[in-house]
């Protein structure tokens, strides 16, 4: 009786650990990240069925004095795990942690940081093309792509398009959801009905990404570094991350995640039901 009570304790605890879903609907399930299956599980799950692939990017880039570099990988790799859960047929790909970040020689946008690691446009878009490509050659009929950082936008949009121009007489089919990253400016426009200023919200390192991070990683927010910034003033920061929240991280999460579910679902639909 005593390790029954203390093996319910111990998930009582985890759950409100993990107020989101993610982790205990994961743990039942098991992995359904790639990186962590062998090549004979990634084999009976497309056989069984699970033949959606998602390839999520991120980026390696400065986020001001209070977050770590891979904010984008840690809050990506989450939401593309907890979207693989609900969607129940998907696995996915390791997070894509290079993306265009600006231009090295001379510096520009977050490459004037520290730490920050870019690629150029087309460089991005030839290593997406060849994550789709060997995903299709393995049986994955629909390869869909996430983005956590603006700059992915327009590359994950003309890759899916070329693909699918050249896939049009199979059964294969790549997704730009680009409902995942919109979502997230929906709810800065949520936040400014309720009387936040745009300009506390901000546009990067502010309240929206601040908040994210403190809901799922909180150890990757230096607490005693929040401070407001603004743009070209040095300090990386466009926004007011001091107003953030976990709590508004949660809704804001659910929010993206949600969006990119449906999406996914709508995607794959309209592709089966295409001549």
């Amino acid at each position: 009786m005593t390790r029954v009570m203390a093996v319910a304790l111990l998930s009582l605890v985890l759950n409100l650990l993990f107020d989101l879903p993610l982790g205990a609907r994961q743990a039942a399930q098991g992995s359904v990240f790639v990186e962590e299956l062998t090549w004979t599980e990634i084999q009976a799950a497309v056989r069984a069925g699970t033949t959606t692939v998602i390839i999520p990017s991120g980026g390696t880039e400065q986020n001001g004095p209070h977050m770590v570099l891979g904010k984008h990988n840690i809050i990506v790799k989450f939401a593309a795990g907890e979207i693989a859960t609900r969607l129940g047929n998907a696995l996915v790909a390791p997070v894509v942690t290079y993306v265009p970040e600006g231009t090295p020689d001379p510096p520009t946008d977050h490459m004037r940081f520290p730490g920050t690691v870019t690629l150029p446009q087309e460089y991005y878009m030839k290593l997406l093309e060849y994550a789709a490509r060997s995903y299709a050659t393995h049986g994955f009929l629909d390869i869909v792509f996430i983005g956590d950082h603006g700059g992915t936008e327009p590359g994950q949009q003309l890759v899916a398009a070329a693909l699918n121009k050249e896939w049009a007489a199979t059964r294969v089919r790549a997704h730009d959801v680009a409902a995942y990253y919109t979502a997230g400016l929906d709810n800065n426009e949520a936040l400014m009905r309720q009387g936040v200023a745009a300009e506390a919200i901000g546009s990067h390192a502010g309240i929206p990404d601040t908040s994210e991070l403190m809901a799922i990683d909180p150890d990757g927010v230096r607490l005693d570094k929040l401070a407001p910034g603004r743009e070209d003033d040095g300090s990386g920061v466009v926004g007011d991350p001091r107003r953030a929240t976990a709590a508004y991280g949660k809704i804001s999460l659910e929010a993206r995640i949600t969006a990119a579910v449906r999406a996914v679902r709508e995607m794959r639909e309209s592709s089966r039901k295409a001549p």
